[in-house]
Formats: C-alpha cells, structure tokens, sequence
C-alpha cells in the first residue's frame, strides 16, 4: 500500500492527484456556499450548483494531465472547446461563478494548493462584499408611453422632465391613436436611483392633460 503513495520516499502521482481532488471539490463547496448566499437572480438551479463542483474537479484532474506537454493540453482544450452548456447562462455573475471554479480546479490541479486556498477565499471576500454594499446598483431600462393630445404634439415636451428625473432617455417611437386626435411617444429610459416611479409618472401627467401614461421595465430588479 505504500507504494501506490510514495516513490522513492516522495509522494506518487497518484496521491497528489487524490489530493488534489480532494481540495478541488471542499473549494468548490466553499465557492458554491457563496454563490447561495449572493444569489439574486430569478431561477436558482441545484444543478448549476453540482456543475460548478464537477468541474472544478474535472478541470483538477485534467491539469494534472496536461502539465508539461503542450501536445496533450492544446488537444483537450480543444475538445473543451466544442462543449456548450445545455441551457443558456444568462446571468453574466453566474459565469463569473464557472470561471471562479474552472480558476481553483486549474490551480489544484498543478498542486499549487496554497494559492487555490488564498484565490477561493480572497474571490469570495469579494463576492460578499459587492452583493452586501449593492455596488454598482442601478435601475433596469424602462419603456415610457406617453399620450398627449394632438395640439400638444412637441417632442420636447417632457424635456425638463426627464432632466430632472432621468439618467438617459431616447425616442424610440411616435404614433397616432384614437383616430389621430392623440399622439403616443415612447421613449427608452433609465430613472435615477432615489426616483419614485409615481412621482415620474404624475409630473408627465402634469404635462400631457392627465393622459395615459404607461412605465414598462424591460427587466425585473432585483
């Protein structure tokens, strides 16, 4: 039994590969505890969670392969490369999550351990940190009809407005309604921060003769 995990006095292949493994996959749970406690998004799946711990231990194994030839590493990374993911990864924080697993089986599997251990806990820091301060917080791209009567036609009608509650607003569309006696603009907008969307949509009413006026997120917040 000793010879299956030393040679020569020095730990076999083998054992450094179990090792390996070993702190690939107790890393990888660590990483996949942060992904729980940050998520955010609409649809958590278990199964995104057991794919980051497969492939960090996968990716372990593989390394430890394709150490030292160039041949080999080139040619698997190139049979990696024809493989896509089943569903669609539409959470760009969720692809930031695969590589943090991919980057910990990479450096377990060429036996850096101390610099897996250091990469998983300084990441997840950082993980924490951003999902707890909201950094970069904003509000999704809002749609914004507005109907306005025909003698109130003036693009630049809400100009002040969007100034004062806007970030960024564009007209995307102007149409005629109600058998041409009414106008409808509809505008891309991003709201600031500390705006309440009442608020917006009873200053616009102040201008269009208390008419529709409709604010459409095109993606929920979170």
């Amino acid at each position: 039994m000793e010879t299956l995990f030393q040679i020569n006095g020095n730990e076999s292949p083998i054992f450094m590969s179990l090792l390996a493994m070993a702190i690939a996959t107790i890393l990888s749970i660590v990483i996949t505890k942060v992904y729980q406690l940050t998520f955010t998004g609409d649809r958590y799946s278990q199964n995104f969670v057991h794919t980051i711990i497969i492939m960090s231990v996968v990716v372990s194994v593989v390394m430890n392969v394709v150490s030292g030839n160039a041949g080999v590493a080139f040619g698997l990374f190139a049979v990696f490369s024809l493989i896509r993911f089943r569903s669609a990864v539409t959470d760009a924080k969720d692809i930031a999550y695969i590589f943090f697993g991919l980057s910990v089986g990479m450096t377990s599997g060429l036996y850096q351990f101390d610099l897996a251990i250091m990469l998983t806990f300084f990441a997840s820091i950082i993980f924490y940190l951003l999902y707890k301060f909201e950094y970069g917080k904003g509000k999704d791209s809002q749609i914004l009809k507005v109907t306005v009567p025909e003698n109130l036609n003036h693009e630049n009608l809400l100009d002040d407005v969007f100034e004062q509650f806007t970030i960024s607003h564009a007209l995307r569309q102007v149409e005629t309604t109600n058998l041409g006696t009414m106008i409808m603009y509809t505008y891309a907008i991003r709201s600031k921060n500390a705006v309440n969307d009442k608020d917006l949509l009873d200053r616009i009413r102040e201008k269009n003769a208390n008419l529709k006026v409709s604010l459409t997120y095109m993606e929920n917040q979170d």
